[in-house]
């Protein structure tokens, strides 16, 4: 009603926008151009990628309240296919201490019909059916009567997603919890839980046919972020998994995939610090240190292989940023339980990463193949390691360099993998503990 022509303010200096999911940017831009300098208040449990990409890049303030109502409980969710028995048996269970459930069918057209379905599997229960179609008044009495206490279990679409308080409802079925955004799946689960009783969510997906690979990280990222208090954190994986939209047009998500969500979030808070007379700052965390690695081997991840570009890109940035032989080998194990035996490209990418988390540990900045020689460095050998590397590679030798010394070893004329080979056997045996630091 605000947003219509006929509706003029006289002093308009605050606005408070509750639920932000549920409104586009052309909406809340709207009200904000009625009048110079109004501030916004954004309230949510689960702020659109856009508006959270907004306060953590410091274009906007955030406020984060962590303290949970008293006497809450967190709430208990299970992620997986549908099995009617488990359905059946989560309704049997909350009738037996007189509880009530909620049953979210998203299709109206077979909302009867999964009605029935459940009727059947638990005769017991006393069902309504709410969804948008009906009439005004009808929905009314269906949601009164079973606030009243005359239904045990409301089957009904996702209009119940958010502005319902109902204490005794503390179990949450979702058939297809696949089709559902991060934003509903949470506000969802939200319906549940609001008393001093512990709650169930099963959010089941189907067991007949493979999910697409942004279904499997939304479910698997509200599975593992129950904790009361946990919207800010799974809106920051809705951030990376859809992407943070655009800051100066009504895009609300996307566009982040063609540089990937660090290097993003990076960039832009390089520009707000520039405007504000920041200049540009470094980013807490990031590390200073890197490891500039050419043999010109070709290893990637093959797209046939992982087939969605932000999964691959996802992949990409956990290998840049492992520190450690183990978490490269995490990302190996977890590659062949979602994809299969991992094609060649593949396992040279995994064998580049142990390269370079092996130059951190000894502390090289480059590593280098031209014209057959392999050029290591900045190395400063003392007279153990000289003996050494005599013995591990005779023709090697020590060339100085601007910093200090560039260690150059000859490599065969044998396939390029080799060069990767060599220097994966050739590192810990030459120095098997971290080096010193310098000075």
């Amino acid at each position: 009603r605000l947003l219509t022509d006929g509706v003029v303010f006289k002093n308009l200096g605050l606005l408070v926008v509750d639920e932000e999911h549920r409104f586009g940017v052309k909406a809340k831009e709207k009200i904000k151009g009625m009048r110079v300098g109004v501030d916004v208040l954004t309230l949510t449990a689960t702020p659109i990628p856009r508006t959270l990409e907004m306060a953590l890049t410091g274009i906007r303030e955030v406020s984060h309240i962590r303290t949970p109502p008293e006497d809450r409980h967190p709430i208990l969710t299970y992620v997986g296919p549908y099995d009617p028995q488990v359905a059946a048996a989560a309704v049997r269970r909350e009738l037996l201490r007189e509880g009530q459930v909620f049953y979210v069918h998203n299709r109206i057209h077979s909302i009867d019909l999964a009605a029935a379905r459940l009727r059947e599997m638990a005769p017991e229960a006393r069902l309504a059916v709410a969804h948008g179609r009906m009439s005004e008044g009808r929905l009314e009495q269906v949601m009164l009567d079973f606030w009243d206490g005359r239904y045990d279990v409301l089957v009904s679409t996702t209009i119940i997603e958010s502005g319902l308080d109902l204490p005794a409802v503390n179990t949450l079925i979702v058939e297809r919890a696949d089709l559902l955004g991060l934003a509903g799946l949470y506000q969802l689960r939200g319906r549940v839980g609001r008393s001093d009783r512990r709650a169930y969510a099963y959010l089941f997906h189907p067991d007949d046919h493979a999910l697409p690979e942004t279904a499997l990280r939304r479910l698997a990222a509200v599975g593992e972020h129950a904790d009361l208090g946990s919207g800010l954190a799974l809106a920051q994986r809705d951030l990376e998994i859809r992407g943070a939209g655009s800051v100066l047009g009504e895009v609300q998500s996307g566009h982040i995939a063609a540089v990937g969500f660090d290097m993003y979030v990076e960039l832009v808070s390089e520009a707000v610090a520039e405007r504000m007379g920041g200049g540009r700052t470094a980013q807490p965390g990031r590390g200073v240190r890197e490891v500039r690695i050419d043999l010109g081997v070709d290893a990637h991840l093959p797209s046939d292989y992982v087939g969605e570009e932000s999964v691959r890109l996802e992949a990409y940035q956990r290998l840049a940023s492992a520190d450690s032989a183990a978490e490269v080998e995490e990302a190996a194990a977890e590659w062949r339980d979602r994809y299969g035996p991992l094609p060649e490209p593949a396992r040279r990418l995994l064998k580049m990463a142990r390269l370079r988390t092996e130059a951190l540990r000894i502390g090289l900045e480059e590593v280098l193949a031209a014209r057959r020689e392999l050029r290591l460095g900045p190395v400063e050998l003392s007279d153990s390691e000289q003996v050494r590397l005599q013995r591990l590679a005779p023709a090697g030798f020590v060339k100085p360099g601007p910093a200090s010394g560039v260690l150059i070893l000859p490599v065969p004329a044998v396939p390029e993998e080799d060069a990767l080979d060599r220097l994966l056997r050739f590192l810990p045996e030459m120095w098997p503990g971290p080096r010193p630091p310098e000075g």
